[in-house]
């Protein structure tokens, strides 16, 4: 059986190689690797600005991860900037509010890590806490901290346990968006996971990174989604085996 196809949103940054410097795609390949890993396929998805791109985009896959990064911009959930906050990255932010809300009407299965956690929660109607302390492990250095799962929730039955996981926000869920629901918790009581319950498909979104770790659960939930997703549809449009039973007689040959 095919592997099943994950999309991976990206970002445009300057990039520097070899003897170039231009506008570039960009996303750590540890994201890809992960996706791997966990039995999917991985293919990049670059912004796109024209009509229906999202839409078209997320029919052509079994799976979508919203990855991480930049701060969503708090005009995205009427607030105004903290000076701590980040520029915006408003092509971005469009972008992948887009794919999410593609992936949810047609119940693609969906994980959002970090910004995207953050992105979906803003995509359904919550908002953020703009600053934390002590949830990165300094300026470019991955932290770490447990997470504990909320029992009976999707990721509490991909990961049953408290986990140790790699971290690095200062940002983070505060008023949940419309039918979400928290499904992990740091010890301070950060939000550290969330889902989306009753939908046709996997929506979950973790605050960490877990392409940074060794741990393939979380994304092994999303790859096993997608791949029970496409099975039913392959199923639902196959030719049916016709009943032997319901058979007209065959005509006897003189």
């Amino acid at each position: 059986m095919s592997r099943p196809v994950i999309g991976i949103s990206t970002y445009q940054d300057p990039a520097r190689w070899g003897v170039w410097e231009m506008p570039a795609v960009l996303l750590p390949a540890a994201y890809p690797r992960l996706v791997r890993a966990a039995g999917g396929r991985a293919v990049l998805l670059p912004p796109d600005d024209a009509r229906d791109a999202a839409r078209d985009t997320v029919a052509a896959l079994d799976g979508l991860v919203i990855a991480g990064g930049a701060d969503v911009e708090p005009a995205r959930y009427g607030a105004v900037a903290d000076p701590r906050t980040g520029p915006p990255a408003r092509e971005r932010d469009a972008w992948e509010l887009e794919l999410i809300r593609a992936a949810i009407e047609r119940e693609v299965p969906l994980l959002g890590i970090c910004r995207g956690m953050q992105l979906l929660n803003v995509a359904l109607g919550g908002t953020l806490h703009q600053h934390l302390d002590d949830h990165t492990g300094g300026a470019g250095v991955f932290g770490s901290h447990p997470v504990t799962p909320v029992p009976g929730t999707a990721y509490a039955d991909a990961v049953p346990e408290t986990a140790v996981v790699p971290a690095y926000h200062h940002q983070a869920v505060d008023r949940l968006g419309s039918g979400l629901v928290a499904s992990a918790h740091a010890p301070d009581g950060t939000v550290e996971a969330l889902e989306l319950p009753g939908h046709g498909s996997l929506v979950l979104g973790v605050q960490w990174h877990p392409e940074m770790g060794e741990d393939t659960r979380v994304m092994a939930a999303l790859v096993r989604a997608a791949g029970e997703r496409t099975a039913g549809e392959r199923a639902a449009l196959s030719p049916r085996t016709p009943d032997p039973r319901n058979r007209a007689p065959r005509t006897p040959v003189s």
